[in-house]
């Protein structure tokens, strides 16, 4: 039985083939539904950046028969799929799990939400009865090993987007956000990101400027803000203490004079501001304002570069925990291969048991004294039962295989050998 991992992730295939294989709701639900002879035990993660399935199969599975069904899945030519296929068994696709959940695979290292969809994706398998023992088991140690990860390295508490870092240092600044007022000013993806971090941190009160109000209320309405016009924010500057802005103007939106008067009417308390834009939004002058904390796009991007350096080095810790944690569940894997030992032993000594019991009531029906019955069924019984274990250490004894004998003597609970030959 083996643990195996098939699928694409954004290093090995462009996003026109990622978008073929990712698994819509009813596709994940009838898959993971499916009876499917191929796997003992499935799971599948499908998300924006990878399509994985992680799946328990028997050992003579073959790679072109995963690899066949995983472009079946999708209608897709294998020859146009296999390129961008990895395929992972054993201690690799071990290893690869615990790098998912651990984040130091994904596009943004050490990015936290894919913990989130491997659980989500746990679920979901669970639900349909498509996991078992193994894969269940593979996944609450992956989730243990992501959770070491973050709690003894840096690699989650160094921000490595411009959006993050942006609200990070508002919260250096500030402290807790749920008082404070940002004014966004732009409605596109970075300021959409800005304000969910900022919605994520505490901040009570967001306000929306856009020169198309129209943009500004569609964005206003998914983060809960008020939106403006352009022409509005002289007015709304006042109640702003962060401003972050990112529009596409030829020329500034906020001058100097806008924010000189702002901080009149605020009393001098401080605005902190970070200027996204490329030409600039806010007039270099700003920064110049006493009570004003000024950033720019530069200054943010040295921040996340250092910042990635960080998570890299970081990374490096966690790789060294990714090995262990492969080790320690390799070592559980194994053991459970070897149960069937321990249930043979137990079916031959059941054998064993039979056949002198049946041996020894036969005696007693050809006449024999139940002494005598007694009599034979412990001696068989001992002669039986220590016969091969006798013969091994006899062997053992002779050719000097000291180990062999400590690991009997661990097992039959006598003394060690081994133990003559220790310095005192």
């Amino acid at each position: 039985m083996s643990i195996v991992v098939i699928g694409i992730n954004h290093k090995t295939a462009p996003i026109s083939i990622r978008e073929k294989v990712a698994f819509s709701d009813q596709q994940l639900n009838d898959t993971l539904s499916a009876d499917l002879a191929i796997f003992d035990e499935k799971l599948i993660l499908s998300t924006c950046n990878r399509t994985e399935v992680y799946a328990s199969v028997q050992d003579d599975t073959s790679a072109e028969s995963l690899t066949d069904w995983y472009a079946e899945q999708h209608n897709i030519d294998k020859k146009q799929l296999r390129p961008y296929v990895y395929q992972l068994s054993d201690s690799d696709a071990i290893r690869h799990t615990f790098r998912v959940a651990s984040g130091l695979d994904s596009m943004v290292l050490g990015e936290p939400q894919i913990l989130g969809q491997l659980k989500d994706a746990l679920k979901a398998a669970s639900d349909h009865k498509a996991t078992g023992s193994k894969l269940t088991r593979l996944m609450q140690h992956a989730f243990l090993a992501a959770k070491r990860v973050r709690t003894e390295t840096d690699i989650g508490s160094n921000p490595v987007s411009v959006a993050y870092a942006a609200v990070s240092l508002a919260r250096q600044i500030f402290g807790d956000l749920n008082k404070q007022t940002a004014l966004l000013i732009g409605a596109g993806e970075t300021i959409e990101l800005v304000g969910r971090h900022l919605r994520g941190a505490g901040i009570k009160r967001v306000i929306i400027a856009n020169r198309s109000l129209e943009n500004a209320k569609t964005l206003a309405m998914t983060l809960d803000a008020e939106c403006i016009g352009l022409s509005d924010i002289g007015n709304y500057l006042q109640f702003a203490d962060i401003v972050i802005s990112s529009t596409a103007s030829p020329i500034p939106v906020i001058g100097k004079g806008s924010v000189e008067k702002a901080l009149k009417q605020r009393k001098h308390n401080p605005i902190f501001m970070v200027d996204i834009a490329v030409p600039r939004d806010i007039e270099a002058e700003v920064g110049d304002l006493n009570d004003v904390y000024l950033y720019t796009v530069d200054d943010l991007k040295s921040v996340v570069d250092q910042n990635i350096d960080a998570r890299r080095r970081a990374a490096d810790k966690a790789e060294i925990m990714i090995s262990e944690e492969t080790n320690n569940f390799n070592r559980w894997l194994n053991a459970q291969q070897q149960i069937k030992l321990i249930k043979q032993y137990r079916q031959q000594l059941e054998e064993t048991k039979q056949d002198t019991l049946k041996k020894a009531l036969q005696r007693l029906k050809n006449g024999k004294s139940p002494e005598e019955a007694l009599q034979f069924l412990a001696h068989r019984l001992t002669n039986k039962l220590g016969h091969l274990p006798t013969q091994a250490m006899n062997h053992a004894a002779h050719a000097g295989d000291i180990e062999l004998l400590s690991a009997a003597s661990n097992l039959l609970g006598l003394d060690d050998p081994a133990s003559e030959f220790k310095e005192d």
